[in-house]
């Protein structure tokens, strides 16, 4: 099915013309992005100012776009998939030493997939620990009930201490890296998750994500699911 996603591989122009634009990130990994970036934005600044019924709503948000990214990693356009960025160790060494592989400069790098795997994993594990956490005071999350009361209080404790502070790390360091690339490597990162494509090197062949209505119809499908799940999971808080 996910090879039936994919259009053909086609080759960038001849050396002597400007190479044309190859479409690297399709619509709903487009669209995931700008809108997680909204979404954490909106978790930081309600969690620090303790507006909590905002909180968990962004809260219910980041989890149905977590959840949809988790899929879309698997079904989604060529270079938005995990497998296009799982890179062996090696990959990453040869990275930090100038020496990577074309391809790896396509999608995300080998240090940029690091920190992609990174905010992934922690987003989803501070989404968890929101949904069993409680401050003993108003908010609590619409699982605590299902869980111990010592799950509850550790991952309150995480929740609202270590990974608070973690998270504003992690993105203030994805920040700045972005800032380095675009400002000391001359490398262009903001434009094409906007408009999807990257000019690459006259003469390189690569494959373009496929980015029709068919996959984006599977997108606004997958989405609906994932944030259906998150209204059920929104409807069993007390």
């Amino acid at each position: 099915m996910t090879a039936s996603l994919e259009p053909a591989t086609r080759r960038v122009g001849p050396a002597a013309a400007p190479a044309p634009a190859v479409r690297v990130w399709d619509l709903p990994t487009r669209l995931f992005h700008w809108a997680l970036a909204l979404t954490v934005i909106g978790l930081l600044a309600t969690g620090l100012a303790g507006v909590m019924e905002w909180h968990f709503r962004f809260g219910y948000t980041a989890l149905s776009l977590l959840l949809f990214r988790v899929v879309w990693g698997f079904v989604g356009g060529r270079w938005s998939r995990f497998s296009a960025f799982l890179y062996a160790p090696a990959a990453v060494v040869a990275h930090l030493r100038g020496r990577a592989h074309p391809d790896h400069l396509v999608g995300h790098t080998p240090l940029g997939a690091l920190s992609v795997f990174a905010l992934l994993a922690f987003l989803i594990a501070q989404v968890a620990t929101g949904l069993v956490a409680d401050d003993e005071v108003s908010a609590a999350g619409p699982l605590t009930r299902f869980v111990s009361g010592s799950v509850v209080h550790l991952a309150s404790s995480w929740h609202v201490t270590f990974g608070k502070w973690i998270l504003i790390a992690l993105v203030s360091l994805h920040l700045l890296a972005v800032l380095f690339y675009v400002a000391v490597k001359r490398q262009r990162l903001v434009r094409p998750m906007v408009d999807g494509d990257k000019h690459l090197a006259a003469g390189e062949t690569v494959t373009p994500s496929r980015d029709d209505a068919r996959s984006r119809v599977l997108a606004l499908a997958l989405f609906a699911l994932c944030g259906g799940f998150a209204a059920w999971i929104a409807s069993l808080r007390l």
